[in-house]
């Protein structure tokens, strides 16, 4: 019997985890992932780490190799574009990148993982030298290279989101950076009016200047970028970084597959699109939120390794014997000495898709009063929550410290629907090494719920 052929679009996080968990749990198959870089499993979350000398080398910040999928007998092809899907004859068009050749390739089963490419500012003097994009293997080289170009002493980085790690780095190689955004604040489309403030506040002590409610008009410069053109004016720069979001790498599916207007690909319950034997997961699709019960984007390592995992455990059955239970997702977001969690939905998402949703914000310390403030962190800690049912929709933490546990608890509860009072009623360990006689977890929901709190 000839072995089934599986060919993974992709090789980031849901391509390696399709590919060896394919081949983990299934025999008599070939697996073949195909990848348009030159450099395979690039993690674009580690270039900030990089980019500030923390890791042991740019190529070492990777998923996987593709010596490590041949050892476990699968194959990755890199250099090599997949531009069209034949349903009828169950084929994909691969094209190599480097010198334009291209053929036909058989499947039993796709699994698309192509993810989503950086938005760009197509504006007038785009395409001066100095501009860039922060996404990928060669886009963290141009980076890097430019934060130790002394020749470089103003930078500015357009995007007040993904951006600020740019931001962060440059001013820490000591370039004057301006941080330009749209919006009121940064990284106001995630996080709630306290946090926005503490992360304005925390980038301006640490000599970023913020350029808000600034839209970018165009590009000066005679070869290589000279100012950046806005609505208030101009800004004198040597180097542009664009942040300014994504668009799903979809424009090949276009006349094959179904596409939502904005090029996400459609997939239904089980992650198959309209074509037989052809599946979707990544940040090119809308998982299904459990704490919103709609589809919803996502974009997200951990989400992508869950839908693919459930993939290809279901990947042979006729119908698969479960739907996917869905996801609540979360994300770190962090400045210099700043650091937030969020997960699940924000009050204002959750008041877009037509929930009563109400936020509760904590401020408190870490641990008792009677230990001295300089090792007793402030901690914010917020929970969003239905206010009818009281279930959990979303919440946060942020510090200077380490609180992710605290975000994971939640995270972990609004997955299993958990209301305000089973946080508030919930037992956890204490020590005034690490926390108070409640936990903050335990206080937030007490406040929410209107209890005095007894720390």
């Amino acid at each position: 019997m000839s072995k089934k052929q599986i060919v993974i679009v992709g090789a980031s996080h849901g391509g390696q985890e399709a590919a060896y968990e394919i081949l983990d749990r299934y025999d008599d198959v070939d697996v073949t992932v195909y990848e348009t870089s030159d450099f395979v499993s690039f993690m674009s979350c580690g270039m900030k780490l990089f980019l500030e000398g923390k890791t042991t080398g740019q190529d070492n910040v990777r998923n996987f190799t593709p010596e490590g999928l041949a050892e476990r007998g699968g194959k990755v092809v890199n250099n090599t574009a997949v531009t069209a899907l034949d349903p009828a004859n169950k084929t994909v068009t691969v094209k190599n990148v480097k010198n334009g050749s291209t053929k036909e390739i058989n499947y039993d089963k796709l699994i698309i993982s192509s993810g989503v490419n950086p938005a760009s500012l197509p504006l007038p003097g785009a395409d001066l030298k100095n501009i860039m994009l922060m996404r990928g293997y060669d886009c963290a080289s141009e980076i890097n290279a430019a934060a130790h170009n002394k020749d470089i002493k103003n930078v500015a980085v357009i995007g007040a989101g993904n951006g600020i790690a740019a931001a962060e780095v440059f001013a820490k190689a000591g370039k004057n950076v301006t941080l330009i955004d749209g919006g009121h604040k940064p990284l106001e489309n995630y996080l709630n009016d306290t946090y926005t403030d503490l992360f304005a506040k925390e980038l301006a002590d640490h000599g970023v200047n913020l350029a808000m409610d600034t839209k970018v008009t165009g590009f000066v410069g005679d070869d290589k970028v000279e100012k950046v053109e806005t609505d208030h004016g101009e800004i004198a720069t040597d180097c542009v970084i664009i942040t300014v979001g994504i668009k799903p790498n979809t424009a090949w599916l276009k006349d094959t597959v179904d596409l939502y207007d904005n090029g996400y690909i459609k997939v239904d319950n089980y992650f198959r699109t309209n074509v037989k034997d052809v599946y979707a997961i990544g940040d090119a699709v809308f998982p299904f939120s459990i704490p919103a019960n709609r589809r919803v984007p996502m974009p997200s390592a951990i989400a992508v390794r869950h839908e693919a995992q459930y993939v290809v455990e279901h990947l042979f059955e006729a119908k698969p014997e479960r739907v996917f239970k869905g996801l609540v997702g979360a994300q770190l977001l962090e400045a210099f000495n700043l650091h937030t969690v969020t997960t699940g939905l924000s009050e204002k998402t959750a008041k877009r898709i037509g929930i009563n949703a109400k936020e509760t914000i904590l401020k408190s310390r870490l641990r008792p009063d009677y230990i001295p403030e300089n090792d007793n962190p402030v901690c914010y800690i917020s929970v969003i929550y239905n206010e009818e049912s009281h279930q959990l929709l979303g919440g946060s933490t942020l510090s200077s410290y380490d609180i992710s546990g605290q975000a994971n608890v939640l995270s972990l509860a609004i997955r299993n629907k958990l209301t305000l009072e089973d946080l508030a009623e919930a037992d956890f360990f204490f020590s005034p090494t690490y926390d108070k006689q409640w936990s903050l977890v335990n206080q937030v929901a007490q406040k929410a719920l209107g209890l005095k709190l007894t720390v």
